[in-house]
């Protein structure tokens, strides 16, 4: 699965000028509110606020601000119509100065056919703390940390052609015609990137492996539903790979240390119209921005309207970033009657592909121990290819 989405296009994106809509199915559920209007309570039939409905980001912002707009916290209407204008010329990939029928032209073409663009958002960035958009200087444990998985998947590319055109993939790397002794030793730190080999399924992506889905999650669509001391949210992001999320609001205290989750343990409470969740406890296998186990999230959930509920993400991890860092959103809520909901993931492909990837490097090595085929050790199988042909700087919304 050879899948990149641009940093400037939306996972579960939007047409410009066009309504936003997801394949949700209206679901009653006993004590659920209908629609709040203007002026309406915005609170469920047992008192608490009224957080439900379909939700999403109807805007494209960066994580980060971009350099270029380093004291500016807001686009003006003038640059937001310019950059919706920019960006939706991106989608046209004739332009591109990319060889036809080359691995870089069919898979850009691919990505371009499913793809859209979501209009520019007020914000230069959903980072408002610090000032300045930009997350925090990394810890030197989490500079080594990055320093020695990147030396080691660059290790695994050294003897193929893409080192040795010094394609950007292989940036800090040197061509070898040696295979690495690396080669079947285990990654530095648990691997949730792609790997240049297929010794075993971990050596997949999570995307590959359709694991993607991470927490947080500013992307896709959520719904959320309420009962009296309960609240779950459903996920609804990338290709089919979405997930439930149960909030424990009965005041217990975090899980033992000792119990790790994919997504964390959230417990919430109310502080006044407020849902807060604090989220602790999770995977080392987990993986948000370089943080893993130490990974520690307050979140907090308020309904500004009958249409907007605000989001607001506070990170931090003392072993990745120097400094906790926050985020914030506006989501706006989606129609009920439109829109249809699914109960559980659709991705299956990893499930059907690995095996198939796994044989097929097994069958490579039997064929070149026989003098039948190359080493494959010179094969490419981690760099996605997808935008590598971009020449940077086109994209306005661009971070760096």
């Amino acid at each position: 699965m050879r899948t990149r989405f641009f940093r400037f296009i939306g996972v579960a994106a939007v047409v410009l000028g066009a309504a936003v809509s997801v394949n949700f199915r209206s679901v009653t559920v006993a004590g659920q509110t209908p629609a709040a209007k203007a002026g309406a309570s915005l609170k469920t039939a047992w008192g608490e606020p009224d957080l439900q409905g379909i939700w999403t980001d109807e805007y494209q912002t960066p994580m980060q601000r971009p350099a270029k707009f380093a004291n500016q916290e807001f686009f003006t209407d003038q640059e937001r119509a310019d950059f919706d204008k920019q960006r939706a010329g991106l989608l046209g990939r004739d332009n591109l100065t990319v060889a036809k029928g080359t691995e870089r032209d069919v898979a850009g073409a691919y990505n371009a056919v499913f793809t859209s663009v979501r209009h520019t958002g007020r914000r230069t960035s959903l980072i408002v703390d610090p000032p300045n958009g930009r997350i925090p200087a990394l810890t030197a444990d989490a500079q080594k940390r990055n320093a020695d998985d990147r030396a080691f998947r660059l290790s695994l590319l050294q003897s193929t052609e893409t080192c040795k055109t010094k394609e950007p993939a292989c940036a800090g790397g040197k061509y070898s015609s040696t295979t690495t002794p690396l080669w079947s030793a285990l990654p530095p730190v648990y691997n949730t990137g792609r790997l240049n080999r297929h010794h075993n399924v971990e050596d997949g992506s999570l995307g590959d492996r359709c694991m993607s889905a991470q927490m947080p999650d500013f992307g896709g669509f959520k719904r959320i539903v309420q009962t009296p001391g309960g609240i779950t949210m459903f996920y609804d992001t990338q290709q089919g790979q979405g997930w439930q999320r149960e909030i424990v609001m009965n005041g217990s205290p975090h899980l033992p240390s000792s119990i790790r989750q994919w997504h964390g343990d959230s417990r919430g409470h109310w502080e006044g119209n407020t849902l807060v969740v604090d989220v602790t406890n999770f995977s080392a296998k987990a993986d948000f921005q370089g943080a893993r186990e130490n990974l520690h999230l307050v979140e907090r959930w308020t309904r500004l309207d009958a249409n907007t509920l605000e989001y607001a993400l506070t990170v931090e991890d003392p072993t990745t970033w120097t400094k906790p860092w926050t985020v914030k959103q506006e989501l706006t809520r989606q129609s009920d009657a439109a829109n249809r909901i699914y109960y559980e993931p659709r991705c299956f492909e990893g499930n059907y592909g690995f095996p198939a990837l796994l044989l097929g490097e097994r069958l490579e090595e039997v064929a070149f121990a026989e003098g039948r085929g190359p080493d494959p050790a010179t094969k490419d199988r981690a760099t996605d290819f997808v935008g590598v042909e971009d020449p940077g700087g086109v994209n306005p919304l661009a971070e760096n």
